[in-house]
């Protein structure tokens, strides 16, 4: 079955589609990791997004249960230059073909993914539509101009927990040797689901927390009368502009238990902090951004995933940067200054991508010691 894939500006990429077969609307972006497609469809950051993977054989070891990031893709659609559509790998259970077709994700094969992805690094991400029933790629593109962005979006509603639930699994076998062994003694972890990945929650469990879930909607009242060690605001898609509830949420919380944003969650303690919110012209998607720790000089590779960033001089006197990237020198960490509190704009469990970065939940549990011994 034919595929088109239509951009606003007009430009039209034919190909052959494969997954679900109908119609979807969604910014178009590329991801530049070489591995963990499977991550990276069920990652709901992804939700509103359509994703071009720049790696030019995807599907080679199909999918398993294992490395779900969330119960199924939330992505719009997949574009990829080459389908494997007979995997090899003893763990895979099915697919990526099949996946996606009982996901309901319309992908798009046999594009021309490098063209692509020069023109969206040089035009930047625009609104796009997947398309297996239009006639015409004008049909497309007009469809596609007629489709939302993601400027002023809430796409957390459509993602994350709407009740609360308890998270103590850690690391399974095969990451074993990552992290050490569950330390005691344990501490209580409340995290903010605004559509957290699942190695995130493995990794606070690894590093000695028992973990509560709340939906995004929890009030600071709410999350505190829990009376958690440590507080983390996970990652998640849309603008975090569209989020004033969770920046309130979160400065309420503020001085009061120790805390860590995660990407969306790093958007929001930086909003929460006095800070303003841009968008990039494209943003970093991928498992391989250089970001350096300011204090230190020490240089990590990055796993990233993300559209809007913080403006540096916003949050000065309330906040200071701890992290910069190398590629466009943007900001990637930050610190409150009279509370603990930090974030990055980065994703510290990876999946897919290095684990250079595996030492930041050992710091958050380390600062939850320093600030409440004992509790």
């Amino acid at each position: 079955m034919q595929a088109i894939l239509g951009l606003e500006d007009g430009t039209v990429f034919p190909g052959i589609s494969f997954g679900a077969a109908g119609e979807r609307a969604g910014e178009v972006c590329f991801n530049t990791s070489l591995s963990g497609y499977q991550e990276i469809l069920t990652d709901a950051s992804y939700k509103g997004q359509i994703v071009v993977m720049t790696a030019v054989h995807i599907g080679n070891h199909g999918v398993n249960e294992e490395d779900m990031e969330s119960c199924f893709p939330h992505l719009e659609g997949f574009v990829v230059r080459r389908l494997s559509r007979v995997p090899s790998n003893h763990r895979s259970t099915t697919d990526l073909d099949t996946f996606l077709k009982k996901g309901n994700v319309v992908g798009i094969e046999d594009v021309d993914t490098r063209a692509l992805t020069r023109h969206i690094a040089t035009k930047g991400e625009m609104r796009a539509v997947i398309s297996t029933t239009a006639k015409s790629g004008a049909e497309v593109v007009e469809k596609a101009r007629q489709s939302p962005g993601l400027e002023g979006r809430d796409l957390v509603h459509e993602v994350a927990t709407r009740e609360p639930r308890e998270w103590l699994q850690g690391y399974v076998s095969r990451f074993a040797a990552e992290l050490p062994a569950r330390p005691e003694p344990r501490r209580s972890c409340v995290v903010l689901d605004f559509g957290v990945k699942t190695n995130i929650l493995r990794s606070l469990v690894q590093v000695g927390f028992d973990v509560t879930v709340l939906p995004p909607t929890a009030t600071a009242e709410e999350i505190l009368e829990r009376r958690p060690s440590g507080v983390v605001y996970s990652n998640g898609p849309g603008d975090p502009r569209a989020l004033p509830g969770a920046v309130k949420s979160l400065q309420g919380v503020l001085g009061k238990v120790p805390l860590m944003g995660i990407c969306l969650g790093h958007q929001i303690l930086g909003l929460a902090l006095g800070g303003e919110i841009y968008r990039l012209k494209f943003g970093h998607h991928g498992g391989n951004h250089p970001v350096l720790e300011v204090s230190s000089g020490r240089i990590a590779i990055t796993a990233q995933n993300h559209g809007f960033a913080l403006r540096p001089e916003s949050i000065e006197g309330r906040g200071r940067v701890t992290h910069l990237n190398l590629n466009d020198r943007t900001v990637e960490g930050i610190e409150a200054a009279d509370v603990p509190a930090f974030s990055v704009q980065y994703h510290p469990e990876a999946s897919p991508g290095p684990h250079d970065s595996l030492g930041l939940f050992h710091r958050f549990r380390g600062l939850v010691e320093t600030v409440r011994p004992g509790g």
